[in-house]
């Protein structure tokens, strides 16, 4: 198996950032070889998994500028069993610097093609914008993972990101496809949470993830630990969420 996966939703607050941490840990739980690389300047994912992001001698900007091999910007989470190439603030220049750069678009994919062979899964997590990051992030992957919150105008959000990977498609990276929709932040005592489920199933073409990551307060606890959900509190709802949700992201690629 070798896929590698872009974490995006144009819209903040919907989860990218709980997903690629906890998904990433449950693959690794599964016995697979994960990488996460971190390509939000914000770095929420490099201090989620407990690394001091401004402590980082290279990063996702040193592997976008050319200045640092993606092998050696590599850090080894011991606690979850992944490797992470993490971000800082530094990484907002890459939006500059890339200017004028010829094939600026494929500015990281160059540099992860040499190590893609060595995992199962790579993640990508997208900052909450149409930029050259996210740009990269989708012309690298293979397909796109979409996390939405179930609330109201969920489904126009949607509509937003499904257009911009039909646009990357169309001019960047042919192969590019939409590996499905998860739900996050679930709440099961209320009416909206299955409505707005519904709607996006009745309106879908694409796949849905059977999978519902609730809300979960260890699930919000777990970042300020530094720690994935599956190692600060393996027997909560979240944490078994995140098991079921990878162990079908892998039967999905399995038959495929």
């Amino acid at each position: 198996m070798n896929k590698c996966i872009a974490i995006a939703n144009q819209k903040g607050g919907v989860g990218k950032t709980t997903t690629t941490i906890n998904l990433a840990a449950a693959l690794a739980a599964e016995g697979m070889h994960v990488l996460v690389i971190d390509t939000d300047p914000q770095g929420n994912t490099t201090s989620g998994f407990g690394i001091d992001k401004n402590e980082q001698e290279y990063s996702t900007y040193e592997v976008m500028i050319g200045e640092m091999t993606a092998s050696n910007a590599i850090l080894h989470i011991r606690e979850a069993d992944i490797d992470l190439i993490p971000a800082n603030v530094d990484l907002a220049a890459a939006e500059i610097e890339l200017i004028g750069i010829e094939d600026k678009e494929y500015a990281l994919k160059k540099e992860i093609a040499k190590i893609r062979p060595a995992y199962d899964f790579i993640l990508l997590d997208c900052p909450p914008s149409l930029s050259i990051l996210t740009i990269n992030a989708m012309t690298t992957a293979d397909s796109v993972l979409v996390p939405i919150q179930c609330e109201y105008y969920a489904l126009e959000g949607l509509g937003q990101l499904l257009r911009t990977v039909g646009l990357v498609r169309e001019r960047l990276n042919e192969n590019l496809s939409v590996e499905g929709v998860v739900f996050t932040m679930y709440d099961s005592r209320t009416n909206l949470s299955a409505q707005v489920v519904e709607n996006v199933r009745s309106n879908m073409s694409e796949h849905v993830f059977t999978t519902l990551i609730p809300r979960n307060i260890r699930l919000a606890e777990a970042p300020s630990f530094g720690q994935p959900i599956n190692v600060y509190e393996p027997r909560s709802a979240g944490a078994e969420a995140y098991r079921l949700l990878a162990k079908e992201l892998i039967e999905k690629n399995r038959d495929a």
